[in-house]
């Protein structure tokens, strides 16, 4: 692990596709903070996803479409000598970067993400929250819209993100068990509650345990994802 981690650039990754509802939000709360870098990477966009980027003086790159795909890109890009993975719909509390910094200087840390809360009222999503927060804790098992970050050499050594369709975080955190530790940052990231309103709060759960089920069982992670898509998106 570099020796400079504790004042280590940090490359803040955020993978879009028509985000532009979310993404000038995402790149606030990346501000204030010192000696950071942030790389919008596109997989195609058809909204003006990439001008609201560009008019923040935020760089942005281009790549094939894939979460995976593109957090690769991104990383490929980077500057920093950590990496931080942010979804769009994700926001960073005040600090971010002093917390990272400090929790991987500590001895066995290899990675780490954010507690998870949910931008939402209802109490079902407060379950939620406490299922995810349990799982992270007691796991090491963060998912990605916990804001995931890594050394820039322990990412390159694992081989970054496995390039699959669906799963790619999980897989990533079954490669960096296998490095170390991975801590979990008490103060939370807040995510949209979007993905558990658009098809209720139950369902949405249920389906995500059903989708790492059949991948450990060995289903083919394109099989999961041309599901998975098809039940988030037909009609009730």
């Amino acid at each position: 692990m570099s020796q400079n981690i504790g004042a280590g650039k940090i490359s803040i990754i955020i993978p879009v596709i028509n985000e532009a509802g979310n993404i000038k939000g995402a790149i606030a709360t990346t501000q204030p903070s010192i000696n950071i870098e942030v790389i919008v990477v596109d997989g195609g966009s058809k909204d003006n996803t990439v001008e609201i980027v560009q008019s923040l003086g935020v760089k942005v790159i281009s790549s094939s479409p894939g979460r995976a795909v593109q957090m690769n890109a991104g990383a490929v890009a980077a500057s920093g000598e950590i990496l931080l993975f942010l979804h769009a719909d994700s926001r960073l509390p005040t600090g971010f970067d002093e917390m990272i910094r400090t929790a991987l200087q500590q001895p066995g840390i290899v990675a780490g993400a954010f507690k998870l809360r949910i931008d939402a009222s209802l109490l079902s999503l407060r379950w939620v929250e406490w299922g995810v927060n349990v799982r992270s804790h007691f796991c090491q098992m963060p998912y990605g819209d916990q804001a995931i970050f890594v050394t820039k050499a322990v990412f390159q050594q694992i081989g970054g993100f496995p390039e699959l369709p669906i799963m790619e975080d999980f897989e990533l955190m079954r490669r960096l068990k296998a490095k170390g530790h991975i801590t979990i940052i008490s103060t939370p990231v807040v995510t949209s509650a979007r993905r558990w309103l658009q098809k209720g709060v139950f369902k949405t759960t249920l389906l995500n345990q059903i989708v790492i089920i059949a991948y450990l069982l060995g289903v083919s992670p394109e099989r999961i994802r041309r599901w998975y898509r098809r039940e988030k998106f037909k009609r009730v």
